[in-house]
C-alpha cells in the first residue's frame, strides 16, 4: 500500500520551519506601518497546487479548496463526492492506493448503473433570456423542458439536469431532473467528462494517465507507484 509516514525528522523539520515562519513574521511586521500587518494564515503538510486559483490543501482534517470541481456547482455530486475522498486519502493519508481503489469503484458504479439519480444532478444558473442563447448548451434544453410544462425560467434560475443515454449531441440529451424518473443516463458521459476529468487532475502528477484510469473499471493491474514516496 503506498503510504505516505511521516518521520520524527519531518516532524522536527516542520517544528523548525514553523519558528522560521514566527521569526520572519515578526521582522517584516515591523518593516510595515502600524496599520498592516502580516498574519499567519495556516501550515499545511500536503497539498494539491494547479495554480494560484486551483489548490486544495488539508487542515484539521478538513479539506480546503479553491477552484476544483468539488466546490463548483456545475459539476455532479458523483463527481466532486469522488474527488474529495481521493484529495482526504491522498492528503490526510498519504494514501495513493486507497485512492486509486476509490476511483475503481466509483467507475464500476456508474458502469453497472448503481448511481442515484440525485448523485448525477449538473446545476447551471441560467444568465440571461433563453431566446438570447446563441450556444444551446444542456442547461437550455433543460430549461426549456421545464417552460414547457409551465414552469417560469428567469435570469438567475439555477437549472439541475442529468445526462441521459441515446442518439445526439449532449446538450440534446440533457434532461431537466424533475421529469428525468426512469431515463437512463449515460454512462460514458459521467465517466469521461465527470469523473476521470475530476480526478486525473489529482492522480496525474502521481503517474496516472487518463487510461491508466479508465483503465481501472476493467480491474487491469495497474503500475506500482511507491518509487513516487
Amino acid at each position: 500500500m503506498s503510504e505516505i509516514v511521516e518521520s520524527p525528522e519531518q516532524i522536527a523539520i516542520e517544528k523548525e520551519i514553523r519558528g522560521q515562519v514566527d521569526k520572519y513574521l515578526d521582522y517584516f511586521n515591523n518593516t510595515l506601518p502600524s496599520s498592516m500587518e502580516l498574519e499567519f494564515e495556516g501550515f499545511y503538510r500536503r497539498g494539491f497546487f494547479v495554480s494560484k486559483k486551483r489548490y486544495a490543501v488539508i487542515e484539521d482534517g478538513t479539506i480546503i479548496a479553491k477552484g476544483l470541481e468539488l466546490v463548483r456547482r456545475d459539476w455532479a455530486p458523483i463527481a466532486k463526492n469522488t474527488q474529495e475522498s481521493i484529495l482526504m486519502a491522498i492528503l490526510k493519508e498519504g494514501n495513493v492506493k486507497k485512492a486509486e481503489k476509490i476511483i475503481k469503484k466509483t467507475l464500476r458504479e456508474i458502469k453497472k448503473g448503481n448511481v442515484k439519480r440525485e448523485d448525477l444532478i449538473i446545476h447551471t444558473q441560467i444568465t440571461k433570456k433563453l431566446d438570447d442563447y446563441k450556444q444551446i448548451g444542456p442547461h437550455v434544453i433543460a430549461a426549456r423542458q421545464k417552460e414547457a410544462k409551465g414552469i417560469k425560467v428567469g435570469k438567475g434560475t439555477i437549472i439541475q439536469y442529468i445526462i441521459s443515454k441515446g442518439k445526439g449531441s449532449i446538450s440534446q440529451r440533457a434532461v431537466s431532473y424533475e421529469y428525468s424518473e426512469g431515463v437512463e443516463y449515460d454512462k460514458e458521459y459521467y465517466i469521461n467528462h465527470q469523473i476521470i476529468p475530476a480526478v486525473s487532475r489529482m492522480m496525474e502528477p502521481l503517474g496516472y494517465t487518463k487510461e491508466n484510469l479508465l483503465e481501472l473499471a476493467e480491474g487491469e493491474k495497474q503500475q506500482s507507484l511507491d518509487a513516487f514516496f
